[in-house]
């Protein structure tokens, strides 16, 4: 049996609408009524969000000044994962039909997330992806739970997942940041690094990824192309 562990923003769910609302909304509150500000495009915040440009300096970058600035980034940080930005959150065309490709291909699919367990559940029944992902293929954070950084927080939840998981014969980690390529490394799953999330191909690289794709469709295409190999 293979195994398919996914992220879900990034690989199933584009989050850049709800980021980008955020942001126009901690900059409006934020903004003085003296001067203008300089209003980012999507695509102008979302790269610099893909390059990992720091919070405050997106504020900076933005027209902020600095004390400003530091505002902006605590504001976004307490909003951007709130109920009322959720439905900004949309899915990222063929995620579906590479979900059912996988489960045709008899893969173990596996659902890791960042997520609260009250926003992946209220996300996953939206968007009619509860069939791909029972319960005990659900691996996220508790809604009380405390959050460390993803970085730590990741592996944790794949510690906790390859403990109670049955064996599989070959697993794949498919996400889109250095926190599920560290995930994976960790405990020797195989990392497909996707393009179709927030972070850009310079970010990857250096974790070393088995491969990098553009999206979850080229990633179960590799994994059943995998599958296809050990059963020949």
């Amino acid at each position: 049996m293979l195994r398919l562990i996914t992220d879900f923003d990034g690989p199933i769910v584009d989050v850049s609408d709800r980021y980008y609302c955020v942001y126009q909304d901690c900059l409006e509150q934020l903004r003085p009524r003296d001067r203008p500000v300089k209003r980012l495009s999507k695509s102008e915040f979302w790269q610099l969000k893909r390059s990992c440009v720091p919070e405050r300096e997106i504020g900076v970058i933005s027209g902020l000044d600095r004390d400003r600035a530091r505002q902006f980034a605590r504001l976004r940080s307490q909003t951007v994962h709130s109920s009322p930005y959720l439905h900004h959150d949309r899915l990222i065309p063929g995620a579906i039909d590479a979900l059912e490709r996988a489960q045709r291909s008899g893969l173990d699919l596996v659902l890791m997330t960042m997520r609260r367990q009250r926003e992946l559940e209220e996300a996953l029944y939206r968007c009619g992806l509860d069939r791909f992902f029972p319960p005990h293929r659900r691996y996220c954070i508790g809604n009380d739970e405390a959050k460390s950084l993803d970085t730590q927080d990741k592996p944790r939840l794949m510690r906790q997942a390859l403990m109670e998981l049955p064996p599989a014969g070959e697993q794949w980690m498919v996400g889109d940041t250095e926190a599920d390529a560290i995930a994976a490394r960790t405990y020797s799953v195989k990392f497909i690094g996707v393009l179709s999330g927030i972070r850009d191909r310079q970010r990857l690289n250096p974790y070393r990824p088995d491969r990098i794709v553009e999206d979850l469709t080229e990633a179960v295409d590799l994994v059943v192309e995998r599958a296809t190999q050990v059963v020949s």
